[in-house]
């Protein structure tokens, strides 16, 4: 990933708050980030294939649901950016509106599902 590119990620809020409940909460699928970010499912599959693309998130499928988490792999000084940005938004109010309406969802998707 060149030095700017990540920055342009860290700078769309969608992605932002994306990355964000994945870092508080681990793997997210598509249905959980469209109901915590109250977006449609091409929006939210778009941004994420920006991260993935962009090598900030890994993708894995469990059963029909395909699952983000942050990349583990990232060099020392993105993963200091992607910390720093993160931490600034702990008591952010959008992240924590996020946060509550994940809490909401009903049938959320098994992660160890064959």
């Amino acid at each position: 990933m060149k030095q700017t590119e990540i920055f342009q990620m860290l700078s769309d809020e969608t992605r932002l708050r994306a990355l964000a409940l994945i870092a508080r909460h681990g793997e997210l699928c598509v249905c959980e980030l469209m109901h915590a970010l109250d977006l449609s499912q091409p929006k939210i599959s778009r941004h994420m294939a920006a991260l993935r693309e962009a090598g900030l998130v890994t993708a894995t499928r469990h059963a029909q649901w395909v699952f983000y988490d942050i990349n583990q792999t990232l060099p020392d000084w993105q993963q200091q950016v992607l910390s720093a940005a993160l931490s600034g938004l702990a008591s952010d109010a959008t992240i924590t509106g996020d946060t509550a309406r994940l809490a909401t969802m009903n049938n959320r998707p098994k992660k160890n599902a064959a």
